[in-house]
């Protein structure tokens, strides 16, 4: 620590700086007082920090911010999405696209890259989905997929509490078919087909008003 010592009978204000300490004399009435000027250097610090918490809290209250806009946003979304699947469900006609087949007793398939689709609708179901498994009966002439078309002499849809349940059964030309499907409320759903001649498969896809997934073709 740096000491400065004065001595006079005249009132003065002196300051010297040594490495870059301030030090400041002041005597009053013959009195000598002694200040150390690291108070100013104090003070600045102190500033300083004043100046980094206030910078820090900035940041943090942005950060929060955006993390509650990205949150509202993705909720937002989440409500669009099942409002759009609701009112699809209630219009019972919309088609189902799978992006993966799960063949009874095989590895599942990627469909990604293989175009499918199954429409359904009270009225008619037509189907060109690709299969994989054993048959026990195929048509001569057959790609061996399940194609076939008809009107459903069942088709029920129920709400439940996670899910949409459709069960659906159909006649085709060669065969009969019971098909379940299953849709969350955000759009991704399963789907297993049930035949005569040939064994149970499923499907993990989505649901598409008709008219969208034809345009994706």
């Amino acid at each position: 620590m740096n000491f400065l010592v004065t001595r006079s009978f005249h009132n003065y204000f002196n300051y010297w700086t040594f490495d870059h300490i301030v030090l400041f004399s002041v005597n009053l009435n013959g009195s000598n007082f002694f200040v150390n000027g690291s108070k100013k250097i104090y003070g600045n610090m102190k500033t300083k920090f004043m100046k980094f918490v206030l910078l820090m809290l900035i940041l943090v209250v942005f950060a929060v911010a955006q993390t509650t806009d990205k949150k509202a946003e993705k909720e937002n979304r989440r409500i669009a999405k099942e409002k759009e699947i609701a009112a699809l469900v209630d219009s019972k006609i919309f088609v189902f696209t799978a992006t993966r087949a799960i063949p009874t007793g095989y590895k599942p398939v990627d469909l990604t890259t293989n175009p499918n689709f199954i429409k359904l609708s009270p009225d008619l179901i037509v189907s060109e989905m690709p299969y994989f498994g054993r048959a026990y009966s195929v048509s001569y002439g057959g790609d061996g997929g399940l194609k076939f078309w008809g009107k459903p002499e069942v088709f029920t849809i129920e709400r439940k509490s996670k899910n949409y349940a459709l069960e659906a059964k159909v006649k085709g030309t060669d065969d009969s078919y019971t098909i379940n499907l299953t849709v969350s409320f955000e759009g991704s759903s399963s789907m297993s087909i049930v035949s005569n001649n040939r064994s149970f498969i499923s499907y993990n896809g989505e649901i598409f008003a008709t008219e969208k997934q034809f345009e994706k073709k």
